[in-house]
């Protein structure tokens, strides 16, 4: 038998929730490297200080350091490319293993009811860091999202990156 979903009235009209705080982040982060931060952690190697989490042959899965939630990964190739198009079989295809393992990890060490996975390219298509591609792995839980970032201009993570990164790196091993 097949679950799904409970079906939700739509609303009249979408309310648009604007998060001006994250930009805050997003520059910070943009600040603090002068050339791309994902070359910047590959090139420390796997470690808490670069939050590589693991490190493959041609791509890798890296803690944001401005994360939605807990457990908020990324998967990078390892080879500086904005261009998802031209990456080569074995960068895709490692790419996409590891999106996968990321997930499994996730819900083992987590247990989240559900994900956000994306990839945005360019600038125009939202990316933050445009010369680097990334996937995006967000957990999600019923009512993560209230109130706090968009009045108090303050998202609560509840545990460190040092926490999630010792959780996560024995799963990659």
């Amino acid at each position: 038998m097949v679950k799904r979903a409970p079906k939700r009235k739509r609303p009249a009209s979408r309310q648009v929730i604007f998060a001006p705080w994250r930009q805050t982040y997003i520059k910070r982060a943009r600040a603090e490297a002068e050339d791309c931060v994902f070359c910047e952690a590959l090139a420390i190697g796997k470690s808490p200080k670069s939050l590589i989490v693991y490190k493959g042959p041609t791509c890798s899965v890296i803690l944001n350091k401005f994360p939605y939630n807990n457990g908020h990964t990324m998967i990078i190739p390892n080879r500086h490319t904005a261009e998802f198009d031209k990456l080569e079989s074995k960068e895709f295809f490692e790419l996409h293993e590891l999106l996968k393992k990321t997930v499994v990890a996730l819900k083992a060490q987590f247990q989240p009811q559900g994900f956000n996975l994306g990839m945005n390219l360019g600038r125009v298509g939202g990316a933050g860091i445009i010369d680097h591609l990334h996937y995006h792995v967000v957990p999600r839980w019923m009512g993560d999202t209230n109130f706090m970032p968009l009045i108090g201009e303050t998202k609560v993570v509840s545990e460190t990156l040092e926490q999630t990164y010792e959780k996560l790196v024995p799963l990659f091993t």
